[in-house]
């Protein structure tokens, strides 16, 4: 059985160490885009599991500049971590939907920055034309870059309730096309998507395992007060998971994953003051500490499930 320093599982931490020698750390920036699902071009209201801020709750101020933003999510870093190197994040809303010009200034502005050694761009599948790819190309020649597609699941009539606003072949388009310039990934899954069952998370994992992926983001859903989404949970449409299933389905997923997949993460924030539910999510490190004891005690490992 294969270990990363200690966690059964291919840690984003233990990567970061590896590749860079020393802890790494992510600057979450608002870059002031919007999105698609919001303007009207793919839909409107954006995803129903969607925040104002467009899933960038800890994300800079956008009414500040990028630069001025990375200082300011640096100086709360230092009182935590006197040192490192730095990952500018460009995480709300859909961070390749403007004008090449106008992403090509941002991303310089952030990538400029002191102690910058990555580039990270949240992202739709949807958002990725063939200009936007050139620049990405381009600058993953001067550092690493990684692009984050929220995937959420695999199947189209959930993402039809979710209002995600693309079909999975849209996503395998934009995944064979990064590939092919050698652009690494990260994909995002949501657990407990409303009417979803195991079969369909599990299918979800099992897609992204497939795809051609470096990096996996899993995330339980929250609901957030003020989305599309506690409709449906006032109507009764939307049942949480618990604690126990969720660990089940998190431990049986990384199985599942390639060795050499990243798993940048394995559950979600939410704000407190905005969550509805599930409230047992806001006890993080009591999570990620019987996730972990979960793998132990039931010797489970990440790769050990996985078919090429």
């Amino acid at each position: 059985m294969k270990e990363w320093n200690g966690k059964r599982y291919h840690t984003l931490n233990h990567f970061l160490r590896e590749k860079f020698g020393e802890k790494v750390f992510k600057i979450s920036l608002d870059g002031g885009f919007t999105c698609p699902n919001r303007d009207g071009k793919a839909g409107r209201g954006g995803c129903v599991f969607c925040s104002a801020r467009g899933s960038g709750d800890f994300a800079g101020d956008r009414d500040f500049s990028i630069s001025k933003q990375f200082d300011d999510v640096k100086l709360m870093m230092e009182h935590k971590w006197k040192s490192g190197k730095y990952i500018a994040y460009f995480q709300a809303y859909t961070n390749t939907y403007a004008p090449v010009d106008e992403l090509r200034k941002k991303y310089n502005e952030a990538i400029v920055k002191e102690g910058v050694v990555a580039l990270a761009i949240a992202t739709r599948p949807d958002c990725l034309d063939d200009d936007v790819l050139d620049l990405l190309e381009e600058i993953s020649k001067k550092l690493y870059v990684w692009v984050e597609l929220g995937l959420q699941t695999s199947n189209d009539e959930t993402a039809k309730i979710i209002n995600r606003g693309y079909m999975l072949s849209t996503f395998d388009d934009a995944m064979e096309r990064l590939n092919k310039r050698n652009i690494d990934t990260v994909v995002h899954a949501i657990f407990g998507l409303p009417g979803e069952i195991k079969e369909d998370m599990i299918n979800t994992v099992d897609h992204i395992a497939h795809s051609g992926a470096q990096g996996i983001k899993i995330h339980l859903l929250h609901l957030m007060k003020n989305t599309a989404l506690v409709k449906e949970y006032e109507k009764g449409n939307l049942k949480f998971l618990s604690q126990e299933e969720y660990i089940n389905l998190i431990t049986e997923s990384i199985s599942r994953l390639p060795e050499e997949m990243i798993v940048h993460r394995l559950t979600g924030d939410a704000p407190r003051n905005e969550l509805i539910g599930p409230m047992w999510s806001l006890k993080k490190w009591e999570v990620l500490n019987a996730i972990d004891k979960a793998f132990e005690d039931n010797n489970i490992y990440q790769g050990m499930n996985f078919k090429r």
